[in-house]
C-alpha cells in the first residue's frame, strides 16, 4: 500500500492531493472524507479492502495538502470537483465511498453525474443538516472562530465522532490533518453542508447504495439512515455495532466487510464495469 501522497492538478486549476493503491486496471473505488480530515481519514481502511481494485482516497479542497481557495466549498461545487478530479485521472466511472461531508458529496455527485457513478457507500451519511442538536452546538462554536484554530477544540472535536478506543497515533494523525484546515475552511466547509440538501440528492440517485451507520453515532441519527434508504431507488442500511460517526476509524475491518460484499454484489449482477481512460 502507498503511504505516500500524489498530487494533480485538475481542470478547475486546483491541485489535489491524493493516495492510491491496487491494480490500475481493477474496479475504481474513490473514498471521500469527512468535514476537516483528509485522504489519511482512510489509513486503516484501506489495508482491508483488495489488492484487485484500484483505490483512490481524495482530499477535498480546502483540506489537507490540496490546494485551498477561498470559495467553491457548497456541497454542489465539491461534487464538481468529484468529476474533475476524475477526469485530471482519465477515469470514467467510480464507485464512492463517502463519509460524512464526503457523504453528501458522493451523494451530490451521483445526482448531477449519474453516467459517472456505479455504486455508493455512505458512512456516516446526513439526511439533513438541520434540527440537529450536535450539529447545532458545532455550528455555534464555529461561527466564533478568529483566525487560528484552537488545538483542544479541535481534538475535543474528532473525540467527540468516536465511541470507542481508536489507536492514539491515528488520532493524532486526524487532529493533526484538521489543523491543516484554515479557520475561514472551517467555517466555509460547514457552511456548505447546512446549505446541502441530501434527501433531494438521493431521490435522483440511480445507483445502488450501501449505508454504513456506528449504531452509537452521536451526530446521525438512525431515522436519517431511514430516510436515506427510502429515498434512494435501491438501498441497504448496515449497522456497525458499538461505533459512533466514523465506524471505518474504531472498525475497519467489519466496514470493509461490508464494502467487499457491495462491490462483490455489483460485479456479480454486471452492473460494476472496468474504468476506461479518456482518450
Amino acid at each position: 500500500m502507498r503511504s505516500d501522497c500524489s498530487f494533480v492538478r485538475a481542470a478547475n486549476g486546483l491541485r489535489f492531493a491524493y493516495v492510491e493503491q491496487g491494480e490500475r486496471d481493477g474496479p475504481v473505488v474513490l473514498m471521500l472524507h469527512g468535514y476537516t480530515d483528509s485522504h489519511r481519514s482512510f489509513d486503516l481502511l484501506r489495508p482491508h479492502l483488495p489488492e484487485s481494485w484500484r483505490v483512490i482516497a481524495l482530499t477535498q479542497r480546502g483540506h489537507g495538502k490540496t490546494d485551498k481557495p477561498q470559495d467553491g466549498y457548497a456541497i454542489e461545487s465539491m461534487a464538481a470537483d468529484v468529476r474533475t478530479f476524475m477526469d485530471a485521472l482519465g477515469i470514467e466511472r467510480v464507485v464512492l465511498i463517502g463519509h460524512s461531508m464526503g457523504a453528501a458529496v458522493a451523494l451530490q455527485a451521483a445526482a448531477d453525474y449519474p453516467e459517472r457513478v456505479q455504486g455508493l457507500a455512505l458512512i456516516g451519511g446526513f439526511a439533513s443538516y438541520r434540527d440537529n442538536e450536535n450539529v447545532d452546538e458545532l455550528v455555534r462554536e464555529v461561527r466564533k472562530f478568529g483566525t487560528k484554530l484552537d488545538p483542544e477544540f479541535v481534538l475535543a472535536f474528532q473525540e467527540s465522532t468516536i465511541a470507542d478506543m481508536i489507536p492514539q497515533s491515528f488520532l493524532d494523525v486526524v487532529v493533526a490533518e484538521s489543523l491543516r484546515c484554515p479557520a475561514s475552511v472551517w467555517r466555509a466547509a460547514l457552511e456548505g453542508q447546512l446549505e446541502a440538501e441530501p434527501l433531494a440528492a438521493a431521490k435522483r440517485c440511480r445507483a445502488p447504495v450501501a449505508l454504513l451507520r456506528g449504531d452509537w453515532d452521536a451526530f446521525v441519527p438512525h431515522n436519517d439512515q431511514l430516510a436515506l434508504r427510502d429515498a434512494c431507488a435501491s438501498a441497504r442500511i448496515h449497522t456497525i455495532r458499538s461505533t459512533g460517526h466514523a465506524p471505518h476509524w474504531e472498525q475497519p475491518e467489519a466496514c470493509a466487510t461490508v464494502l467487499r460484499a457491495f462491490v462483490g454484489e455489483m460485479a456479480d449482477s454486471g452492473a460494476l464495469l472496468r474504468d476506461a481512460v479518456f482518450g
